[in-house]
């Protein structure tokens, strides 16, 4: 197993999990809402709700799937580890304000973490700053 085999078929994971995540999210948004700790109140609260996890989680569905499709730009793949990243950045960033999440959202961010961290470390070698 090559790591360009490797990194694809996590991206294909990551592509999965975050299209499975948004049609959890769109199809009973109450629910994944009050997992999260998220409180919907209103059309604004719903059409936030849905810019995050429906929009963002399609879109580095989509981003991941493009990613494993190209393994020749490894750029693709970084920006799908960064967006996994940035999550639980966020959540370090609150923690020191409010605290580590805790429950469900304490896993997702740890799965969050494995996998972008992960992708990151699959790069092609000696393709530091290639696209």
């Amino acid at each position: 197993m090559s790591r360009g085999w490797l990194r694809s078929q996590l991206l294909q994971l990551v592509a999965t999990a975050s299209s499975l995540a948004a049609l959890a999210a769109l199809l009973d948004p109450d629910r994944i809402a009050s997992a999260m700790g998220v409180f919907l109140v209103g059309v604004n609260g719903y059409s936030q709700f849905y810019a995050i996890y429906v929009g963002v989680r399609l879109a580095t569905a989509m981003l991941a799937l493009l990613a494993a499709r190209r393994g020749d730009q490894p750029i693709l793949g970084d920006l799908t580890a960064l967006f996994l990243l940035a999550q639980p950045a966020g959540r370090l960033v609150a923690a020191f304000a409010i605290g580590l999440p805790k429950g469900v959202l304490l896993a997702v961010c740890a799965v969050e973490l494995l996998a972008g961290l992960s992708l990151l470390a699959l790069r092609p070698r000696g393709k530091i700053l290639s696209p």
